[in-house]
């Protein structure tokens, strides 16, 4: 796989990318705590929109969390057909995976300070006070396990595989993500017609012969 700027990989690119790269060594999470975690999430959005206030984060102090916005805005943009991460409610989801789990906690708030760490070294300022190419200059050089290794960055590449597995699961788990990747889950169809020609051709298969046992036009009428 050859090495991509952050600034130029589409959410596709990231859907591929993602699913190449496991979790951070040694914090993981199963499918069952982030449904809880994501569900939590919602809850509280919707009460923060019902109140008409702003979220309050359960972990994160305000600083962290809207270093933790920028970043997974970074990772997972808007683009022409869905919302971006943050619009995913993926800091919410962040937050409540880390309620009551000190080694993430430790993980996420010692790579969110290391970050700001190396902004301040580079630029003099903190990540959020930087300029988007600041921002994804960082994230270009930690992005890429080999090439952080390289510059004397694992910490930061360690880190941001973390986020960047949060955000994946976040994104993907909430409404948003759903509908980006076209999943319509136990939708009634109200007539089948069958599989459509092209994938029939594509699949090398047909209905022909199958007529006494299956008629897909007759199917659900």
């Amino acid at each position: 796989m050859s090495e991509t700027a952050m600034s130029e990989i589409s959410r596709r690119k990231a859907l591929q990318v993602l699913g190449t790269v496991p979790a951070a060594a040694g914090i993981s999470w199963t499918g069952a705590e982030a449904a809880q975690a994501h569900q939590h999430a919602e809850q509280a959005r919707q009460a923060a929109a019902d109140e008409k206030t702003a979220y309050e984060p359960k972990f994160f102090t305000k600083a962290e969390y809207a270093t933790l916005g920028i970043l997974v805005d970074l990772i997972l943009p808007a683009d022409e057909r869905s919302g971006s991460a943050t619009d995913a409610g993926v800091p919410e989801f962040i937050d409540f995976m880390l309620v009551d789990q000190p080694t993430r906690q430790t993980a996420l708030r010692g790579g969110l300070r290391w970050l700001d760490r190396e902004c301040d070294t580079r630029f003099g300022k903190a990540f959020a006070a930087c300029a988007a190419a600041e921002q994804t200059a960082i994230l270009d050089d930690i992005a890429w396990p080999e090439k952080a290794e390289a510059k004397g960055l694992s910490h930061g590449a360690r880190f941001f595989s973390l986020v960047r597995d949060l955000t994946a699961t976040g994104f993907w788990s909430s409404k948003v993500g759903v509908e980006d990747i076209g999943y319509l889950g136990n939708v009634p169809a109200p007539k089948w017609t069958g599989a459509p020609d092209e994938v029939l051709q594509k699949l090398g298969v047909s209905y022909d012969g199958l007529e006494k046992w299956y008629r897909p036009t007759d199917a659900g009428a």
